[in-house]
Order: structure tokens, then sequence, then C-alpha cells
């Protein structure tokens, strides 16, 4: 049996940037007092977090709430994340997490985030995710063949 697993919501919108064809999706946060260090300064790991919030609300816009491909056995296990800081953000700043599907081939899709401090529209942070298809068991799924409505939006949302 094959193991494909190696290892403060305000607003949305889809959008289409430049002469991209990719789709991006955006939703806004503010930080918590929770999320931030002694020095009122996010703290690292929180981004990933924020990476799940924008990948979760990206599925919801297209169609399919995580919570509803999970009752239908489809997974999105976290394999890998990357994650490059550029700057800071701080106590009570509103965010705005861009996410798009970057890649999506076989039982593999990776998406990708860009995080911004809205008031100034300054890239904060910048990073990307991977996950394998598999069904609830961790054995790898293609989309074309278990749910092939999903696919083709994926596919139409990729660039």
């Amino acid at each position: 049996m094959q193991n494909a697993f190696a290892d403060g919501i305000m607003s949305s919108t889809l959008y289409h940037p430049g002469e991209s064809f990719m789709k991006k999706y955006k939703t806004d946060v503010r930080i918590t007092f929770a999320d931030t260090d002694c020095m009122q300064i996010v703290y690292h790991t929180n981004y990933i977090k924020y990476f799940e919030i924008g990948r979760t609300e990206y599925l919801r816009e297209i169609g399919y709430p995580y919570i509803q491909l999970e009752k239908e056995g489809i997974w999105l296990p976290v394999a890998s994340v990357y994650c490059e800081y550029k700057s800071p953000a701080r106590y009570d700043d509103l965010l705005t997490i861009h996410t798009w599907v970057e890649a999506f081939k076989g039982a593999t899709i990776i998406m990708a985030y860009e995080i911004y401090r809205k008031e100034t529209d300054e890239l904060l942070v910048k990073g990307e995710t991977k996950h394998p298809i598999t069904d609830d068991k961790l054995r790898p799924i293609r989309l074309r063949n278990i749910k092939p409505e999903l696919y083709e939006k994926l596919k139409e949302n990729t660039k």
C-alpha cells in the first residue's frame, strides 16, 4: 500500500491579475495579539496558518469547501512548505492573502501564496505548499477519475 504523505477572515474575491490567465483568490485577515511575539511582530510559523486560510477559502470560492472534500474521502495533506519572509507584519495589521494554483499534475497540486499588508500593498511573505491528492488512507488518487468536475475546475484555475 503506497502512502502519499511524506512528512480572522474579513472579505474575499476572485480576480484576474494583469495578463496572466491564472485565477488568484484573495482574502483579508487581521493580525491578533495571539499571533505575535513579544515584539508584536507576527511569529514566523503563523504565516503557514495564513497559507492554510488562503487555501481553504480558495477551495470554498471555487465551490469545493475542504470539509466537503474530506467527507467525500479526498484529502490534500501538506507534503512540503516553502516560505520566504520579506518584511514583518505587526499586531493589528490587516493582511491580504493571495492564493492560486501554481501547478496541478497527476495526483499532486502546488498552491502558491503572497501575503501583503493591505494598507501599503507591501509584499511581506511569499511561498507555496505541495499537496499529494489522496484518499482517507493517504493513498494517491487521480481527481480526473474520482471527481472530474473538481479536476476541470482546478485545471482551468492553473497557470
